[in-house]
């Protein structure tokens, strides 16, 4: 979820709780570094372009993409902020934990997942270049980098220590900008499917997974805060692997999903080669 209250994926009440310090040992936040933050983002987008290597999408529309999913963090913060608003006194603080089931399931991941899949059907969906199963990983994934990228450096702004900055860029770096990309991975993977074989739940299922695990990863990371609250410290700080398991779990799920999609792809491809050969052949032997 963008800045509302502690942000889960950022895991500040683990950061916060267990690390003590002072402004005569800490140094001033840095903006470099906070600006540094677009750089977990811009290597995953290599990465998932790496995966399309036999059949590139085109780099414009890649990079229209990110730059939109980038822009998707507005809407998406307008929707959080009303929904925050409007959902006071019928749903408890995000220090218990009612308010932080609601605040990781639905103010965060349900409207941001759906923000960064509505980027994908306003961007490319229609156009002719959408044409594979894998496709809709790749632009599902860089629309959720796009988003993470704007994400990362406004919460890497938001430290007022140097510490901090350094602990949240790392644990960002791996943990929650691959998780944007893989979770929104997920509803363009289904999405396709559906699409080209008309097999699977298509785009509701994938984005009920994509919510799932982004909203599990969340309350995670919410949860440290009323653990703590009651003394359950040592619970509070087991949240840590199970961040990093969901995450290693999603990475698995795509994967597979990516696999299955070239699998799919190559096979199309083959045949499509197959029958353009086809009529060169007859006239040879004519």
């Amino acid at each position: 979820m963008l800045r509302i209250g502690c942000r889960a994926g950022c895991v500040k009440a683990t950061a916060r709780h267990d690390c003590h310090y002072t402004g005569d040992t800490v140094a001033n936040a840095s903006w470099e570094l906070a600006v540094s933050g677009a750089i977990p983002a811009i290597v995953a987008m290599w990465v998932v372009d790496r995966l399309d290597a036999k059949r590139p999408e085109p780099a414009r529309l890649r990079r229209m993409v990110a730059f939109v999913g980038a822009l998707s963090v507005i809407p998406a913060l307008f929707l959080e902020l009303a929904l925050a608003r409007v959902s006071t006194g019928h749903v408890g603080p995000q220090i218990t934990y009612q308010g932080a089931s609601f605040h990781a399931f639905i103010v965060a991941a349900a409207i941001e997942e759906a923000c960064k899949i509505a980027v994908v059907y306003w961007v490319v969906w229609r156009r002719p270049e959408f044409d594979e199963r894998m496709d809709g990983i790749v632009y599902a994934s860089r629309a959720g980098l796009g988003f993470a990228l704007v994400e990362n450096v406004m919460y890497l702004f938001d430290e007022h220590t140097l510490h901090d900055q350094i602990v949240l860029w790392v644990m960002r770096a791996v943990l929650a900008v691959p998780g944007h990309a893989m979770w929104t991975g997920m509803i363009g993977a289904f999405a396709a499917r559906r699409r080209f074989d008309h097999r699977g739940l298509g785009l509701v299922a994938g984005y009920l997974l994509a919510v799932a695990f982004h909203g599990l990863y969340d309350f995670c990371a919410y949860v440290q805060v009323p653990l703590r609250f009651e003394g359950h410290a040592m619970l509070a700080q087991l949240t840590m692997p199970i961040l990093i398991a969901l995450t290693a779990v999603a990475f698995v799920v795509v994967r597979s999903l990516a696999r299955t999609a070239l699998r799919l792809d190559d096979s199309d491809a083959a045949l499509h080669a197959a029958r353009a050969a086809q009529p060169v052949e007859m006239i040879g032997g004519a």
